[in-house]
């Protein structure tokens, strides 16, 4: 049921809005994680005015100040909209001590700067200008009825704007002693007011609650309890004018009305009531729909523990033993395995390794410095049956070409050369039992058919030959400076991606292709083409149901600082899922570390304007939001003009590697080796000299582990053996 409802979702968050409208609603179904953005990606910190606390084994957020960090533009969550939801719910959790009298706090504001607000007015009036020459045609009892009611409007929103005149307010949730408060800007600008009396939320317990506004009712349920129900005399109105509004959590952007509780979830979704998707719940004081993370998943470490923990509202809980099991209702609880000496926290599902004494990576020892023709770009490493374990090089020389090596007793020797064309890439796939390999080619081979100067060139599919031993040409594809193939499947279908960079010297705003599999004419044709900037790299993965196709984008013709796309497949095509501000990206990798899935980038350098390009930047890991259905970030790590990661494992231990390539002065850099280390990401502890690195593969044979990597600076590739203890 959950992945049924987890689709619906998806599909119905990819749905486009039509722009040409004048004034747009927002009707995405997919639930908007406010707290989120209030809370840093990287789980070790949290934003200035933001403290974790642990109130009865549960984690929630505490407001210190009304820091701008917890405030930011309606547009990054509401986006190609300009009218508030007509219809929508509020999900929130929260822990509140007792409040004074007359006190009233936010959980949530969205408010309007003043001279957005004037504009905006503005913007509307014209708009409406129509809708008033209609009115004018109406009998003169009615004119003389509206008159008077719009004399009343103007006189309240006279008396409204000298009290909240600074705050602009659009909306708001607030708390006071024993009511629930829901404002918003109403019919001819007037803020009206909503409350729900006798809900006595600050009691010093965690609450989940639902706020339901639909144009039939408003209803507020409590911890899943049948739902308190207001008759509004007119229904929310559907033109609340959002552009260039704030969100604000926990205030109104002001000290007066901090909220002074816990905070655990704050989730709007535009155009559902979503009391059905959490209730019934095992535990309705803490019904989820979207928790951060950070307070569902995550220890309080020493520091903020002493920090912001008083023995009355914390729950240490730890058992000893070989064997636990881990459920919902053991979420929090700490299990110390004396055999593996180490310790373990149950998220609700499975146990997730805080520290633990395991076999580690001893050190790393060069095996093999291969003498190569010409300076290379690109390894693939792969196996043919019954001939053994190849690597395909991608070699610069047009003279010499490419070749295949055979790995033997010592070392890789080379089996078979290939004619290629400067050549960036190989790419391994099998179509049943056949074997090919693909190269991007980006020299320019000649053919009469096409000009050379156009920047065209082929790359080519080579099929292994069983009768030959070896790869024989078996199609020729037109490409444009092509950079990287990745071949996939899906429902038995296979499929090639080229990520071409650009057409000419200039053009890098330019279509990549994906090809499909005919199995009738026994050839790749045209499936779908997706418009790239300057496209490096593809990276294929599948999560459960679900296949998702990640370009990294380098460069479009102005700055390397665009947006690299997730794309998602939807009805037998690949449709924008996500984007990613990325930096001259060069590579994606795609890993899982248990119930845990990752993207990370490889970021080459930043070249803005007349700027002086930057090498040592930070490259980024992303992991999957399953709640949020999307990718936040999670680590950054430095690297030198980064051109590729590799993540590997070694019995329980999980490792990326980097080939930095140049730092602004030298190709002669460290490339790194980091080691996953649980709650505290992937850190440093192996550093391997390299000379412009352009790739690293891992690879295995007889039991032993290696790392390859290639350089596009010197004729050489080095083979590094991995030894454990």
């Amino acid at each position: 049921m959950s992945s049924l409802i987890f689709l619906q979702l998806l599909l119905l968050g990819l749905r486009v809005i039509n722009a040409t409208d004048t004034w747009r609603h927002c009707t995405d179904f997919l639930p908007l994680d406010l707290l989120s953005f209030v809370l840093e990606r990287d789980t070790s910190r949290l934003v200035p005015g933001v403290h974790m606390k642990q109130a009865g084994g549960v984690r929630g957020i505490h407001f210190s100040s009304p820091h701008s960090s917890m405030s930011f533009p309606s547009s990054q969550l509401l986006a190609n909209c300009d009218l508030f939801p007509k219809d929508f719910s509020i999900v929130v959790t929260l822990k509140v001590p007792q409040i004074a009298q007359k006190r009233n706090e936010y959980i949530l504001s969205m408010s309007m700067p003043k001279t957005e607000e004037k504009r905006v007015v503005k913007e509307k009036e014209n708009i409406l200008e129509s809708t008033t020459k209609r009115s004018i045609r109406e009998d003169g009892e009615e004119k003389k009825k509206k008159k008077k009611k719009k004399k009343k409007k103007k006189k309240k929103e006279r008396q409204f704007q000298s009290n909240e005149e600074r705050g602009r307010l659009i909306l708001g949730l607030r708390i006071s002693r024993k009511s629930l408060h829901f404002l918003f800007k109403g019919h001819g600008g007037v803020v009206e007011h909503w409350v729900f009396r006798g809900t006595e939320l600050a009691d010093n317990q965690w609450h989940t609650l639902v706020l339901t506004v639909t144009s039939q009712h408003v209803r507020l349920s409590v911890d899943c309890n049948p739902p308190l129900e207001i008759v509004p005399t007119r229904p929310f109105p559907s033109d609340v004018n959002i552009q260039g509004s704030r969100f604000h959590i926990g205030s109104r952007g002001r000290w007066k009305g901090l909220f002074s509780g816990l905070l655990r979830q704050l989730v709007l979704v535009p155009g559902s009531d979503t009391t059905h998707q959490i209730c019934p719940s095992s535990d309705p004081q803490l019904a989820t729909l979207s928790v951060p993370p950070l307070l569902l998943d995550l220890p309080i470490t020493g520091k903020e523990r002493d920090s912001h923990l008083t023995s009355s509202d914390t729950e240490e809980r730890v058992s000893v033993g070989l064997e636990r099991s881990c459920s919902e209702m053991l979420q929090g609880q700490l299990w110390f395995n004396p055999l593996k000496k180490g310790l373990y926290l149950c998220d609700g599902s499975v146990w997730v390794t805080v520290l633990e004494d395991h076999k580690r990576l001893d050190y790393v020892l060069e095996h093999q410095v291969l003498t190569t023709s010409s300076e290379t770009h690109d390894i693939e490493v792969f196996r043919v049956p019954g001939i053994g374990l190849m690597a395909a090089m991608a070699q610069r020389s047009k003279a010499s070409g490419s070749a295949v090596y055979l790995w033997t007793h010592s070392g890789f020797k080379v089996y078979q050369n290939i004619s290629t064309h400067e050549a960036l890439a190989w790419r391994h796939f099998n179509i049943g039992k056949k074997i090919f390999l693909v190269v991007s080619n980006s020299g320019g081979e000649m053919d009469k058919r096409f000009n050379k100067e156009s920047g065209t060139d082929f790359s080519v599919i080579y099929k292994w030959s069983k009768k030959r031993k070896q790869f024989v040409r078996f199609q020729s594809l037109q490409t444009y400076s092509a950079r990287d193939w990745e071949a996939f499947t899906i429902k038995q279908q296979t499929y090639l991606a080229v990520a071409n960079h650009r057409q000419g010297n200039n053009n890098h705003t330019i279509d990549s292709v994906i090809y499909k599999w005919n199995r009738l004419t026994k050839a790749f044709e045209v499936h779908q083409t997706l418009t790239t900037s300057g496209a490096y790299d593809w990276e294929f993965f599948t999560v459960g149901p679900y296949h998702f196709l990640v370009v990294a984008n380098a460069f479009d013709g102005v700055t390397t600082a665009v947006d690299s796309v997730i794309y998602v497949w939807v009805n037998g095509r690949f449709q924008v899922f996500q984007k990613i501000k990325t930096f001259c990206a060069t590579d994606w990798e795609m890993f899982q570390i248990g119930s845990r899935f990752f993207l990370v980038v490889a970021n080459g350098h930043r070249l803005q304007g007349n700027e002086p390009s930057r090498y040592a930047i930070n490259s980024t890991i992303y992991e999957l939001d399953l709640n949020g259905q999307l990718f936040v970030r999670f680590q950054d790590i430095i690297t030198y003009s980064a051109v590729d990661w590799e993540f590997f494992s070694l019995g329980e231990e999980h490792f990326l590697i980097v080939a930095n390539s140049f730092n602004g002065e030298s190709y002669s850099l460290n490339s790194v080796l980091y080691r996953w280390q649980g709650y505290e990401g992937f850190v440093p502890v192996h550093w391997l000299p390299t000379i412009g690195c352009s790739d690293w593969e891992f690879f295995s044979s007889k039991g032993e582990s290696y790392l390859i990597y290639s350089s596009a600076k010197e004729p050489l590739s080095k083979v590094f053996k991995l030894k454990t203890f």
